[in-house]
């Protein structure tokens, strides 16, 4: 067997001496053999592929852990794990992308005058439906604040009802300034995390999404965790503005998935993030500007599971007014068998009466 030294194996591998001593005391990459007598490391040629292997995957910035089960895994299933792990990145990405254009929107100055031109006309309506024997959503519509919650387990009904009560402060005070807004978001919902802990502790398997938007003049803060959803209707057109923080949506976002299999899936309606329940709750953080004439639909998946997107277009462009559209989108879930609580809110970008 041709064995090369450590050095020598090293520099056609691609990876450091140090990093070659970490992988085998790690039990990712060992030695073809070790010299009893002096401990130097010897590498049969074989190894090789292996370990320019780990070499590529450390440049991906892949954890250990990851690499370990890559390793283990020959050919397309070893593929399959490097196209997830970097879904899972580039997912991670954007969220820290929107981030940073959230603040550096914030931190610049709205042109004088701007925020004055706009105001919110909203409506609110949540319903139990015909399946559920109790609601455990809530919602909240407001003069600057629009949310939706979605409980579940036991303690569901509470759980959303105190993550939307924690944030109805943001709907009072002064005038929102740039570069407070992120600041504000991100106390409240600590805070809101906070207030669901408390009505939920012991309870078990509990907690709910949260889905908001903060209107700050001319502009919408987002913050979304769960899958409950907003969207904007503009000119016509629906726009989905929130993705599902889903073991559905992972695993379309990573290719393992159609559309057409999601629909079935026995865990369409496991959450990867929400308040409380043990999962992370890092909320998506956005801001997004108004014209007039928008439309925003925050709702629970007790519409978004049983209307199709076209006709949630269909009644936000037919109804006169939020409240006639709350009403309608609600009628619509319940006249679709009404399997789960439907909850909308709804709210108009308008010029300020007057």
């Amino acid at each position: 067997m041709d064995l090369l030294t450590i050095g020598a194996f090293a520099r056609a591998s691609g990876l450091s001496p140090k990093a070659l001593r970490l992988y085998d005391e790690l039990g990712l990459l060992r030695p073809a053999r070790v010299d009893p007598d002096t401990g130097y490391r010897y590498y049969a040629v074989a190894q090789l592929d292996p370990a320019r292997l780990v070499a590529w995957l450390r440049r991906l910035g892949m954890p250990l852990a990851g690499i370990r089960a890559v390793s283990a895994l020959d050919g397309a299933d070893a593929a399959r794990e490097v196209r997830a792990y970097w879904a899972r990145v580039e997912a991670e990405t954007a969220v820290r992308r929107d981030l940073a254009e959230f603040l550096a929107q914030e931190l610049t100055e709205a042109p004088r005058g701007e925020t004055s031109m706009l105001e919110l006309r909203c409506a609110a309506h949540s319903d139990r439906g015909h399946v559920r024997p109790a609601n455990q959503d809530a919602v909240y519509a407001g003069r600057r604040l629009l949310a939706v919650a979605d409980g579940f387990g036991p303690a569901g009904a509470p759980a959303s009802g105190a993550a939307v009560e924690a944030l109805r402060f943001l709907d009072d005070g002064a005038e929102l300034r740039p570069g407070s807004v992120l600041n504000l978001l991100a106390d409240a919902v600590r805070g809101t995390g906070d207030a669901v802990r408390d009505v939920t502790e012991g309870a078990g398997d509990v907690g709910t999404t949260l889905t908001a938007l903060l209107w700050t003049g001319s502009r919408l803060a987002l913050v979304h965790i769960g899958d409950s959803r907003a969207y904007l209707l503009r000119g016509g057109e629906l726009f989905r503005i929130t993705q599902d923080h889903s073991v559905v949506r992972s695993l379309l976002d990573e290719g393992r998935l159609t559309p057409a299999e999601a629909e079935s899936h026995p865990q369409r309606s496991l959450l990867l993030k929400a308040l409380g329940a043990g999962v992370p709750s890092d909320p998506e953080l956005r801001l997004r500007e108004a014209r007039p004439g928008d439309r925003y639909l925050l709702c629970s998946d007790g519409l978004t599971g049983v209307v199709p997107d076209d006709r949630i277009r269909e009644l936000l462009t037919g109804a006169p007014d939020p409240e006639t559209a709350v009403r309608s989108l609600t009628d619509a879930a319940n006249a679709a068998g009404g399997p789960d609580n439907v909850s909308c809110v709804v709210g108009d970008a308008v010029p300020p009466a007057g």
